[in-house]
């Protein structure tokens, strides 16, 4: 089996004084994919980092404590690349990618449009910008790809709790919906709801109420696959039990 673990850190240094570091060990993946590490190489202590056994690689947001991405693999990958050539988002450290014999991982944080309507229109402006790019990776390549990482989409009803009361706010505006149901209609898979399709699990919640405990979340992360990869997903789950960020970490197991 080869396990793929997603996970918003909100903080790398935050997630690591909360012990994720320690369950992490402990579910033991072949790829870490991890968004907003809120920090740049340098900035990071070789404890907060972790790399025990990994190969590492990190694009990080030139504005700090900022976004950014990382993947560690335990394989070294045949080559990786920072950014997907888009300058205002590449500059915000949003995507990293590791390619291997058979398929491509890659670690993506969306951005979220929640604050500001400039930030919504920046968020429909990368939607615009990725989707060629995975087309394109595609055609390149020839090989399977995952993309994981925290899209700022909760795609159906299902996917969130206080679904009518959030018609309007991003994350669930319809045409961020839209653009996710257009990927899946080109052959694209959620692979969590392939391997879950009626199971009511969020993998984000509000730090405001006490939205976690009563569960009034979203499911926002995803593991989003080529449909012959997705095929090989065997086991799925969203750890939730310890609290290391407002996300939780997305797990699934392929059979490759």
């Amino acid at each position: 089996m080869f396990r793929i673990v997603t996970f918003n850190a909100n903080g790398l240094r935050s997630a690591a004084k909360k012990n994720f570091w320690t369950w992490l060990d402990s579910v033991n993946p072949d790829i870490l994919c991890i968004q907003e590490l809120k920090g740049q190489a340098g900035d990071f202590s070789p404890e907060v980092l972790h790399q025990n056994g990994f190969y590492l690689y990190m694009n990080s947001a030139q504005k700090k404590g900022y976004s950014g991405v990382a993947l560690y693999s335990r394989k070294e990958p045949l080559s990786t690349q920072v950014g997907f050539g888009n300058a205002e988002f590449d500059a915000e450290g949003r995507y990293v990618h590791a390619e291997f014999d058979e398929f491509i991982v890659a670690s993506v944080y969306f951005p979220s449009g929640s604050s500001s309507d400039e930030r919504q229109e920046a968020k429909y402006r990368f939607l615009a910008a990725f989707e060629p790019y995975l087309q394109e990776q595609l055609k390149q390549k020839q090989k399977e790809v995952v993309f994981c990482g925290d899209i700022n989409i909760a795609h159906k009803e299902l996917d969130i709790k206080n679904w009518k009361g959030n018609l309007k706010h991003s994350g669930f505006l319809p045409q961020e919906r839209q653009w996710l149901t257009h990927l899946f209609s080109q052959g694209w898979v959620d692979v969590f709801r392939l391997l879950e399709p009626e199971k009511e699990q969020y993998t984000w919640w509000s730090q405001r109420g006490r939205a976690r405990e009563k569960n009034v979340g979203w499911r926002i992360d995803y593991q989003i696959a080529t449909p012959l990869l997705a095929q090989r997903a065997r086991n799925t789950f969203v750890y939730s039990d310890e609290k290391f960020s407002d996300h939780a970490p997305l797990v699934v197991d392929y059979e490759v």
